[in-house]
């Protein structure tokens, strides 16, 4: 059973982490590139990036790099896949380019919920760009959004709110709405003086509306002191609340001892405000769940769920997250990409 190989993916939509693993749990590769998310790149442009990167993890491991598919096991998970017919459609490509024999493909907050549980059930809470939440009963069953933005009725991630701080602050600043520090903070993080001057460089394209997304942490910053901010703050803990609540009901874990995994940027910003109003809301409404921040990336639930389906032991469980770990560091050092 050793010598059988797993392919791991998280494909996000700044970078992708690629791994080749053995189903004892040796790692034989890991790699970073670039985004591979489908939504912003295509399924084509996707799967391009995904078999650049896996011929670099097959010449980092000293594997051949022949006609055929070299893992037995190909797990994809990646940002922007948020609905059935978008993982057929990626799953049927990346069979049709043999980037492993057999193939699944899945939204990224399966491997965070992986990544963070033993178990593998749970909730996994993913706020980054966007917000995304997925659950799994201990029978296998699962409770799933659409998470397409506000066409899908979601609100939450780094575009939600670094845009309502822009609004706030610009409202702050011609009396429409409540003074904020916001007014200050949000067009200095730019460079700026003013709101006014934020919303002409918004405007005239010499500033990338996306820039928003990097606004969370001013957002995080300025809720110690004020209290429009801390409103935002207080309103993403309200929806992520909502959210797993809605899973739960719907899987009926209500009353289960379940493990509520939070990924993603916002999330994993450590900042305590955040964290502490999600875990006070669900007293009310899953008292007996306990609240974690994932601490190990989604690739490594990639790897796990694809130890899973070889059947691999606790053994080899241990030894992917060790060794994962290890080679993490290697690829963050500066001037790294692979090991």
């Amino acid at each position: 059973m050793s010598g059988r190989v797993v392919l791991a993916v998280d494909g996000g939509n700044s970078k992708t982490d690629l791994a080749l693993v053995r189903a004892d749990g040796e790692v034989l590769a890991l790699v970073r590139g670039p985004q591979s998310s489908p939504d912003h790149l295509g399924v084509d442009g996707s799967l391009g990036v995904l078999d650049e990167l896996l011929q670099e993890a097959l010449t980092a491991a000293g594997l051949p790099n022949g006609r055929g598919p070299v893992a037995e096991i190909g797990k994809l998970y990646l940002a922007g896949v948020d609905v059935p017919s978008e993982e057929e459609a990626m799953q049927a490509a990346a069979t049709r380019q043999k980037l492993a024999r057999r193939i699944s493909v899945g939204n990224d907050t399966f491997a965070v919920l992986r990544a963070g549980t033993d178990s593998g059930w749970g909730v996994a809470i993913v706020c980054g760009a966007g917000i995304n939440c997925r659950a799994v009963s201990p029978d296998g069953r699962q409770a799933r959004f659409p998470a397409l933005g506000w066409i899908s009725g979601d609100w939450g991630g780094g575009w939600d709110v670094g845009h309502d701080a822009v609004s706030a602050a610009a409202r702050s600043e011609d009396g429409r709405g409540q003074k904020t520090t916001l007014e200050q903070a949000v067009p200095a993080y730019f460079g700026l003086s003013t709101p006014t001057e934020l919303a002409e460089a918004f405007h005239q394209g010499k500033i990338s509306e996306r820039r928003v997304m990097e606004l969370p942490p001013v957002v995080f910053a300025e809720a110690a002191r004020d209290e429009i901010a801390a409103a935002i703050i207080s309103r993403l803990a309200a929806e992520i609340v909502t959210l797993i609540r809605v899973a739960l009901e719907r899987l009926g874990l209500t009353d289960a001892p379940v493990e509520v995994v939070l990924g993603g940027g916002l999330l994993q910003s450590g900042d305590e405000r955040l964290i502490s109003a999600v875990a006070f809301g669900l007293q009310d409404v899953a008292p007996k769940a306990t609240v974690k921040v994932a601490s190990s990336p989604p690739v490594v639930g990639a790897a796990l769920l694809g130890l899973d389906e070889v059947e691999a032991g606790p053994d080899a469980q241990t030894r992917v997250r060790e060794e994962l770990a290890t080679a993490f560091k290697a690829i963050e050092a500066p001037g790294r990409r692979g090991t």
